[in-house]
């Protein structure tokens, strides 16, 4: 059992020569602590423009533009030529020159002496490169093949070059790899069985709906860009709803709240559902030309649902189910937009099978201003080049053995022909984001070498061997889209990489070249390449016709931002669904492969224990995403500290009070934490936010259990976490 303990004031202290090595101190020339304005700037002359993208895990994918005064970023703003971004972003876009310039970033490659001693050493790129080939291969020549190295990577960084990291994996031959997503499986499969894919409708089009549910998302926080489109929709006369067990900032901004009970936001839809049977107000012309499996599942719900046990279910009174349904039945367009958290529970797919299920009943799927919308990658048509070299000749091994990211620590101690025994890290921070962490640092202890490449010492890097500083998205060149709205945007190099900074496509050829120099053939991953040459390579001739541009060049000159052809923006509205039948599929043979119910059927949520009978949810936080930005400085001056969010009813019961250190326990953990009363929790519920708060021992699944959703394998390969059916009981410390 893990113990973690955490006060406002037990900020750990680095070690003066990690506080060296990392530039803690006094920033100098290339670090200043500041930013000049954009016009004081401009007076000094010198002054370039570049466009540049936020690639990190968020909606709204940011186009960017920055001015350079002297080779220094002076002032960053938002694009506008790009009408989503529309010139603004974010609190968090907002602190990326503190992301560039920040005292704490690692400036060197350095090797640990003592997994998790501290006890760091500043080493040149060449002998890093040169222990990591010399691993490899000794490491292939003992087991005849690369399948004990381990590549560990997901989403800090989408911009498309830094998938050369997997290309470089892939050229040393067959590997381990962590697979799956954290973010949205059980949703995508969902979706993937109903429609044959995830595909919404263009954010923007929210302008266009009459009627808006927000089903577990919370875009104030999480899209802010989306939440204007959906603001100026309000004044234009669009109903806003908030479905949510958590009071959230966007509930605060929405005409009607919805507290549901967590878990069952499925029994929600289908109470909806059986009024809207009951009272006609279904589409039966979309239906019976667009849909296959209608009549059984209307003979389900008729059987099984009435709004009166749907009332009971949710917690939602039966008035107000019967309203909604009949206000969303009868306003077209209406639009229903589902949260990636709403899913991270057992039952999940199941409950986003039911809200797909509301729309289609209601005719609102292939509708401008319409649909249900969760995730898309209709822009993601990239040639994904530097992913495309293979294993050597004489590579052992068949192809590249899977272990699920969402249960990492687990499967990889559990594989054991062969064992992993090396394992590469980017663009995560698995013993921060990862369930168990417990366990994940057990499977870190079997390691031989453990290779991190990153911009902080996060804890992860901390229980590294070697770690590999990365750049910036201004340090590189790339290409970024969105899984969610329907720009390109163009990342150039506005500056030099600072201190010995690499990007992951450096670094790929640089370790390709030791490789080759070592043992000849032994990596067939690219040594050399200009970056922009390499970006040009990822467009081809359907990606150029869809954003109507010739070249990663062509994008740049027209404004750095571009936007996809109209004809994909509206989700389905050829009603050309990618399912076996071409049909909308409420009976789902496909489901029945992965072992599911046909039907978008009622499951059961997962029971709280009776030693652990309160609800531990863990969403997202309004200054970080995940375990990035909330650490930097300019953030940590406004809330400095996690907290316990806590209701006053549930605290009276355990005699707590505002700031009072609060124990939260189950059998995975256990850690300690301040207590911050508030209503805007359900009394059954705690909250503790993600993030990585710098200094902190602290993550928010110290006791979140490996307990897996019910679907993921069909769309991603392995299914997601339930990261909120956590429970855990709380008393004061």
């Amino acid at each position: 059992m893990l113990t973690e303990s955490i006060t406002r004031r037990n900020f750990l202290k680095g070690s003066a020569s990690l506080t060296a090595l990392l530039g803690l101190g006094a920033a100098g020339s290339q670090a200043p602590n500041g930013l000049v304005s954009k016009a004081a700037a401009k007076a000094n002359g010198k002054v370039q423009q570049f466009y540049n993208a936020c690639p990190r895990n968020c909606y709204d994918t940011c186009s960017i533009l920055t001015t350079v005064e002297d080779g220094r970023i002076t002032f960053i703003t938002g694009n506008e030529n790009n009408s989503y971004t529309k010139g603004r972003l974010c609190v968090k876009g907002n602190t990326y020159p503190r992301v560039v310039y920040s005292p704490d970033r690692i400036k060197y490659p350095m090797r640990q002496k003592g997994r998790g001693s501290g006890n760091w050493e500043r080493i040149s790129w060449d002998e890093a490169y040169t222990i990591i080939a010399k691993k490899i291969l000794e490491i292939k020549k003992e087991y005849g093949s690369t399948l004990p190295i381990c590549l560990n990577k997901y989403s800090g960084n989408f911009n498309i070059l830094n998938y050369a990291t997997e290309g470089m994996l892939s050229s040393i031959g067959y590997t381990t790899r962590a697979q799956g997503t954290p973010c949205d499986p059980a949703g995508s499969d969902a979706q993937g069985f109903d429609m044959g894919a995830a595909y919404n409708n263009d954010p923007e089009q929210f302008l266009d709906a009459n009627y808006i549910i927000l089903w577990g998302a919370n875009p104030a926080w999480t899209s802010a860009h989306s939440m204007y489109f959906i603001e100026q929709a309000k004044e234009r006369g669009t109903k806003l709803v908030v479905i949510d067990p958590l009071i959230t900032q966007t509930a605060s901004k929405a005409d009607e709240y919805i507290q549901v009970k967590a878990s069952t936001d499925g029994a929600l839809a289908l109470g909806m559902i059986r009024y809207i049977f009951d009272h006609q107000l279904y589409d039966k012309e979309w239906v019976a030309a667009n849909s296959i499996g209608f009549s059984e599942f209307f003979a389900y719900v008729n059987k099984n649902i009435t709004v009166e046990w749907a009332a009971e279910k949710t917690g939602v009174p039966q008035p107000v189910i019967e309203r909604l349904a009949r206000e969303y039945a009868t306003a077209k367009p209406a639009n229903i937009w589902i949260g990636f958290g709403m899913q991270r529970h057992v039952n999940g797919g199941a409950m986003v099978r039911a809200i797909d299920a509301l729309a289609a009943i209601t005719g609102n799927i292939g509708k401008r201003g319409g649909g249900v919308n969760y995730i898309g990658e209709e822009t993601w048509g990239f040639n994904y080049y530097t992913m495309g070299f293979g294993a050597p000749e004489g590579s052992g091994g068949e192809e590249d053995r899977y272990v699920n990211m969402n249960n990492f620590g687990a499967q990889v101690l559990a594989a054991n022909d062969p064992p992993i025994k090396m394992m590469w890290i980017a663009c995560r921070n698995p013993l921060a984001q990862d369930p168990e962490p417990t366990v994940v640092k057990k499977a870190f202890d079997q390691m031989d070498l453990i290779v991190t490449a990153d911009l902080y010492m996060t804890q992860t890097v901390e229980y590294s061997d070697i770690v590999l500083p990365v750049t910036t998205p201004f340090e590189s060149v790339g290409i970024n889209v969105s899984y969610w709205h329907y720009w390109m945007n163009v990342n150039e190099q506005a500056i030099k990489p600072l201190y010995e900074a690499k990007s992951d496509l450096e670094i790929a050829m640089g370790l390709s070249e030791k490789l080759n120099q070592l043992s000849s053939g032994s990596c067939t991953f690219p040594t050399s390449g200009d970056p922009k040459d390499w970006v040009e390579k990822e467009f081809n001739d359907e990606i150029k016709e869809l954003f109507n541009i010739d070249s990663w060049e062509d994008l740049r000159k027209k404004g750095g931002t571009a936007k996809a052809n109209e004809k994909i923006t509206v989700a389905w509205e050829d009603l050309k669904f990618r399912t076996p039948s071409g049909k909308y599929e409420f009976f789902s043979k496909k489901a029945v492969e992965y072992g599911h119910h046909p039907l978008p059927v009622f499951t059961e949520e997962y029971k709280a224990p009776k030693e652990y009978p309160i609800r531990c949810m863990s969403p997202h936080w309004k200054f970080g995403i995940h375990s990035q930005f909330q650490h930097q400085d300019w953030l940590m001056a406004i809330q400095d500290h996690p907290f316990l969010e806590i209701h006053p009813e549930l605290a009276r019961k355990k005699g707590i009070q505002n700031d009072d250190i609060v124990k939260i326990i189950n059998e995975t953990g256990h850690m300690t934490l301040p207590a911050k009363i508030t209503k805007m929790v359900p009394p059954d519920t705690v909250v503790m936010y993600e993030g990585w708060w710098k200094g902190v021992n602290y993550t928010e699944n110290f006791t979140v259990k490996a307990l897996a959703e019910d679907m993921g394998e069909y769309q991603k390969g392995q299914r997601g976490i339930a990261f909120h059916d956590n429970f855990v009981n709380i008393e004061k410390a």
